[in-house]
This record gives C-alpha cells, structure tokens and sequence, in this order.
C-alpha cells in the first residue's frame, strides 16, 4: 500500500531565492561627511540605515541650496522656491543655462510664482498618464505647458509660447491649453495657423461660448463629459438617482513643491482636440480615454 502512494515532487523552498548575506565590517564611512553619493561605492559595498534624512548643501555662485527629502529648496532671500530634486537636476543641466548659473534660478523661481497663481485660480496639472497618451496620438515631441520644472521629461521640448525651457520650437506639440497666458496662447495659435501636427487638451466648454480660435481649424476627438452624460442616462433608465458628476483625475495642488505623487479628482470636464486633418485611430482614443478616467490613487513618476 505504501508503496503505490503518489508523493510530492522535491519542492525548492524559497529562502534559495534570497540574495547572498552582506559581509559583516567595520565602514567608518559616515553620509555626508566624509562619503558623498557622487562617489565610488567602497569594496564590498554596505548598507547603512540612517536615523534621519541626510541634508546635501550646494552653493550656485553665491547662492546656498540645501535638499532634504528628495526637496532641494533655495534659500537666496527674495527667490526662495522647493521643487523635487528630480526636476533641479535635470533643469540646471540644460545647454541654455550652461555657463549662467544664476538662470534657472531666477526661471524656477518665476515658475513656482506662475504656478501658485494659476492653482489659486482653480488649474491643476494633467497627469502623466494622460499626457503619455496626448503624445502618443501624432508621435508628439514638444509640450507647451504651466511650469518648466513640472513639464513631463519624456517630452524633448518644452516651452510656453514664444519661451523654449529645453529642445527646440519645432515638431508635432501638445498644448495644455489653460496653463497658458492669454500672450502664449497667441503666440502659439499664431504658429498653428500654417502646421497641422498639434493635439489641445482643454475644458469642455459649459453652454455656448465663444468659439476657440484652434476650433475654427480642428475637431474634437475625445469628451469626457460625453462619457459622464451616458452614465446618467443609464442611471436614469435604471431608476438610480446617483449622479455621475466626476471628470478628471488630476495632480494635487502644489504638488511639485511637496514631491506629492496623489491623484485627486476633479469634477472639471475635458476635451481633446486635433486638426481636422489629422487621422486618429480608435485604439488611441481608448488609450485617452482610459488615462483621463478618473480614478484617484497615485501618479507615475515624472519621467
């Protein structure tokens, strides 16, 4: 009987698959002070677990700056500004700055001023998600958007209307419509007139308003309102008094500032619009319309 029972096949536990144990030594190293990230990684590597987040200080000319927590903050009285320190490094890197230490800090600060006004007026940053998903529908290579240091960097341009922050003023752009001046978006609208490579992510207008001038030349390809208004319909139908009132997911309010990567959702309708002789397929406004869902939870790095 003991014999013709069925076992189990050796089975393999799986401690077997943890990394080998580090090497137990003295590293008189201390972050900081006498090691700095910037250098070579000492023989046989180490793990150390700090108590407290490290600060790096850095001056920029006579500038001081200090990151703590992935912020790098300046602290020149009358142009202070935090920003992630992803955003920092990749800004004062750019050839347009090179040799002008002093220009983007200037800019950054100009920036985070903009930015305050434009959320204090109720504007929210689109989330990558849904920018990855403009970019996609004419190959996009350049974003005309609120903020140099929270422009997406998969974008290789970026500007906003006759101002360029890296790459260059030409090639298929999306254009985030109400993060622009009044100026911006005549400069831009004057641009489009002779291209047709451009994609608008803008509200949806509430009632009859006056005509956009990109409307005049273009077609609205996508509406979440169109979305929320079926929603309501079949509601209705099934006697349910729930309103389908949400729109967007959006970034948090000074999110670039915090380094806060939360979704919220706000109940602002949006639209997508191309020029009319632009082709878009079907699978690229279901790639739209499943980023533009609003669904809060968290954001996707800004890369």
């Amino acid at each position: 009987m003991r014999r013709s029972m069925q076992w189990e096949a050796p089975s393999i536990p799986i401690a077997a698959h943890d990394p080998g144990l580090l090497r137990e030594q003295e590293m008189p190293l201390i972050i900081g002070k006498n090691w700095f990230v910037d250098q070579e990684i000492p023989v046989g590597g180490f793990v150390r677990i700090q108590d407290l987040s490290q600060v790096w200080e850095e001056r920029v000319d006579e500038t001081r700056m200090i990151t703590t927590e992935g912020l790098p903050t300046c602290l020149d009285p009358g142009r202070g500004w935090t920003i992630t320190s992803g955003g920092w490094n990749f800004l004062k890197k750019q050839e347009c700055w090179e040799g002008h230490g002093q220009a983007p800090i200037t800019t950054i600060r100009k920036e985070t001023k903009r930015t305050k006004e434009l959320e204090e007026a109720g504007y929210r940053s689109p989330k990558c998600a849904v920018l990855r998903a403009l970019q996609q529908i004419h190959s996009a290579t350049r974003i005309e958007v609120e903020a140099a240091m929270s422009a997406p960097l998969f974008f290789q341009s970026v500007g906003q209307g006759d101002l360029l922050f890296w790459g260059e003023k030409e090639g298929p752009t999306v254009v985030i419509w109400e993060s622009l001046s009044e100026q911006e978006k005549e400069s831009w609208l004057e641009d489009a007139s002779t291209i047709h490579d451009w994609v608008v992510w803008c509200q949806s207008k509430k009632g009859p308003k006056e005509i956009r001038s990109f409307e005049l030349s273009g077609e609205d390809i996508f509406s979440n309102c169109d979305e929320t208004k079926s929603k309501e319909e079949k509601n209705k139908k099934k006697g349910s008094k729930n309103k389908a009132h949400r729109g967007q997911s959006v970034r948090y309010r000074s999110w670039c500032k915090q380094g806060n990567f939360k979704v919220a959702v706000s109940e602002d309708h949006v639209s997508c619009w191309v020029h009319k002789d632009l082709i878009v397929k079907t699978k690229q406004i279901q790639a739209l319309l499943t980023a533009a869902r609003a669904s809060g939870g968290k954001e996707e790095c800004n890369d």
